[in-house]
């Protein structure tokens, strides 16, 4: 397993940042890897709502089906996912009031490569570092699409 943990804080009210970030069709719009939502549920997000995700890693394309597992509005959310040959994710975020009306975006990912311990060693070889760049370059354009 790989764990990426990244934090931001955004000049925006708590509100605004989970509307932005909650809503499937905008992951496009500050998600580095982000390609194309698939499929997704229709109505309101809710725990056991489903989307399909086309992510762009290393030059690969993969679709990771995502189920919201937990969900406190405009607090916390927590989504599993299911990528190709069996791999894992888990991505949450929490947000936090600021007093200044800003917003700290804490994110976090936990990803179960495929083949146990041989199947993470080679993850690791071909990622590196690229997960934490890619997690430091998403909450920044996060950031930047909400203060502008």
């Amino acid at each position: 397993m790989s764990t990426v943990t990244a934090s931001i804080e955004i000049a925006a009210p708590q509100a605004k940042v989970w509307d932005t970030v909650m809503d499937p069709a905008r992951l496009g719009d500050w998600v580095t890897i982000h390609r194309k939502l698939r499929d997704n549920d229709d109505g309101a997000l809710r725990v056991g709502y489903r989307m399909d995700q086309q992510i762009h890693l290393r030059g690969v394309s993969v679709d990771v089906h995502w189920t919201l597992v937990e969900c406190v509005p405009g607090e916390r959310a927590v989504w599993e996912g299911r990528g190709p040959a069996r791999s894992r994710a888990r991505t949450e975020y929490v947000l936090h009031p600021i007093s200044s009306g800003s917003t700290r975006f804490d994110y976090r990912n936990e990803f179960h490569a495929p083949l146990g311990s041989l199947g993470a060693l080679a993850s690791r070889a071909l990622v590196g570092g690229m997960p934490e760049r890619e997690a430091t370059r998403t909450l920044d354009r996060l950031r930047s699409l909400l203060e502008h």
